[in-house]
């Protein structure tokens, strides 16, 4: 059977997306806090219905995070999580983090994004994701862990990012 292609849209989200960003993000069930409608791109399908999402949220130490990338179950495998975090990529360029589960790190790899596992190479709000999603683990047994990534300099093998000293 022949498959059917489906195209989308990509554009920045306007103050009516709001509540269709909220639906998305609690249905593909990721965090739900920070969701600025102002940083996100969405994508939607022929008839302007919200089917993907994807923001760059900047922290207080300066670090800008891919986050909250999101995508319709029917919508899945057809280049729109692609399109969206390319388009974020262009848009805020180098360096940007990232955390996700560590079985998504494959999906995130092609993007250039490397994963940081020393805790050293992390700036402070990382290395306090890391640690409370650690014990976390601990606690509840997941066999998950939380992977930091970064999108930095072309063909690097480790990053080297400047942080502040911690005891």
């Amino acid at each position: 059977m022949a498959q059917i292609e489906k195209s989308f849209t990509l554009r920045p989200a306007t103050q009516a997306d709001q509540k269709a960003i909220k639906a998305l993000i609690r249905e593909v069930g990721i965090n739900p806090m920070g969701l600025d409608w102002r940083r996100f791109v969405v994508a939607v399908d022929e008839a302007g219905q919200l089917i993907g999402c994807g923001q760059v949220k900047p922290h207080r130490d300066g670090t800008r995070e891919l986050a909250s990338i999101a995508v319709r179950k029917g919508w899945r495998r057809q280049g729109v999580a692609r399109a969206i975090i390319e388009r974020l990529q262009e848009e805020h360029g180098r360096p940007l983090w990232l955390t996700c589960v560590d079985r998504l790190v494959p999906f995130y790899e092609p993007f250039g994004f490397v994963e940081v596992a020393d805790l050293d190479q992390m700036t402070a709000y990382y290395r306090r994701a890391k640690r409370f999603m650690k014990l976390f683990q601990l606690l509840s047994r997941q066999p998950y862990y939380l992977a930091v990534m970064v999108w930095a300099e072309e063909k690097m093998e480790a990053y080297e990012y400047p942080v502040e000293h911690h005891s």
